[in-house]
Parts: structure tokens; C-alpha cells; sequence
């Protein structure tokens, strides 16, 4: 009798310490799901980008001019909020590519105005693929075109919007100078070949260029 109380009173023991141990480890994953996210967030404000004098001195100025800066309405988009994606998965993966960046960082690749000068049009060139390749989600975080409503805009930005969209581009093949100066376009006139950006890459041709070509074409002929 005695020896199956103590069996009894092992297993009621094993239990408790069974659940109070779930306990403690599902306190312990909030705990470390807390400091790693509220970690995550401290580098995802726009005081932490420009810690980096990089970012301070050189890009924050052009973005001060912008209408994502100051504006009648006092909406601002800071600098996570254009280039880092909000979904958690690509959110993470960007944080990981950015590994790289702190690399530069401490390499000192762009921590003079001619270095970052230097690599501006490979820098924006590598962002605007980026962001062609998410179709402009950063973008699209806050300006939906299902919504636009295209009587409140100028004539020009409706056809070209409506234009655009339906041909299958995205909101960075057009709006790449949106919040920051371009570089240098290639014009071949006493500028280094591949120290600027090639005109095609600035103004994307739309994929129904060619079809609209032919159609015109086409109707001249008729004529």
C-alpha cells in the first residue's frame, strides 16, 4: 500500500512538473519573441538609419524635399517605410541581404560624398530591381490604384497611370525620383562609359510598345 502511494504521489509529481515546465518554456518563448522582435523593430525606424552618417549625409537631405517628407496632410513615409518590405517573411529575408550593407558599413565602401557618388547609380540601379521584382510593394503598402480616383488627378497622371497599369508596369518604372535626387543619365557627352545610367533603364518601354507600333503601322498602310 505504502509503495503504490509513493508510485501514485511520483506520477502526480511528474505531471505538475510536466505542465509547469510547458509553462515555463511557453513564458520563456514569449519573453524571447519580445526581445527579438522589439530588437527587430529598433532597426526598422528612421533614427536608426541615420545613425549611419552615409545615409544622414547623403540621402536624407534629397528626401527632405519631398513630398513623402512634409506635405498638407502630415503623412510621412520614413525610410522602412519605402524600403523594407512589412510582410514578416520578406521582412526577414531583407534583414538578412542587409548583412551585406552592414559589411560596407564597416569597410567604409561609400563613408566619403565621391565614394557614395561613385556608386549612386549602381546603388539606386540594385534598389529599383529590388523593387520591380516585388512589383512596387513598399509602394503599394499605401497608394492601391484599385482606388485612384483618377478625376481628382491632372490629365497627364491619369492617362499615364492608366496607361501603365494596364500594360503591366509597376510604380518604381516611372516614379524612380520620387523621394531621392537621380543619378547621372548615360548621354555620351564627355561621360565614362558605365559611370551613369543608361536613358532605357530610366524610362522603361512599355511591353506593349512594339504591338502598339504594329497597330499604327498597320493603319498607315490601310491609308
Amino acid at each position: 500500500m505504502i509503495n503504490w502511494a509513493k508510485t501514485k504521489w511520483s506520477q502526480i509529481r511528474a505531471v505538475r512538473l510536466g505542465f509547469w515546465g510547458l509553462v515555463g518554456m511557453f513564458a520563456l518563448g514569449i519573453i524571447f519573441w519580445g526581445g527579438f522582435n522589439t530588437a527587430l523593430e529598433m532597426t526598422n525606424t528612421e533614427k536608426f538609419c541615420l545613425s549611419c552618417h552615409e545615409m544622414a549625409d547623403n540621402v536624407f537631405p534629397e528626401y527632405q524635399e519631398t513630398v513623402h517628407y512634409t506635405n498638407r496632410s502630415g503623412v510621412r513615409a520614413t525610410c522602412p517605410d519605402c524600403h523594407v518590405p512589412h510582410e514578416w517573411g520578406p521582412k526577414m529575408i531583407r534583414k538578412i541581404q542587409a548583412s551585406k550593407e552592414v559589411w560596407g558599413k564597416l569597410t567604409g565602401s561609400i563613408n566619403t560624398r565621391e565614394k557614395f557618388l561613385e556608386n549612386r547609380g549602381r546603388l539606386a540601379q540594385n534598389e529599383w530591381r529590388r523593387m520591380k521584382a516585388n512589383d512596387s510593394q513598399e509602394c503599394r503598402n499605401c497608394h492601391n490604384y484599385e482606388y485612384f480616383d483618377y478625376m481628382e488627378q491632372n490629365r497627364r497622371s491619369a492617362n499615364a497611370h492608366q496607361k501603365g497599369l494596364s500594360s503591366g508596369m509597376t510604380c518604381i518604372d516611372c516614379h524612380k525620383g520620387i523621394a531621392h535626387h537621380l543619378p547621372n543619365v548615360q548621354q555620351h557627352i564627355g561621360v565614362e562609359e558605365g559611370s551613369a545610367v543608361a536613358p532605357n533603364v530610366m524610362h522603361p518601354a512599355r511591353p506593349d510598345a512594339s504591338a502598339a507600333s504594329s497597330v499604327s503601322d498597320e493603319m498607315a498602310g490601310i491609308e
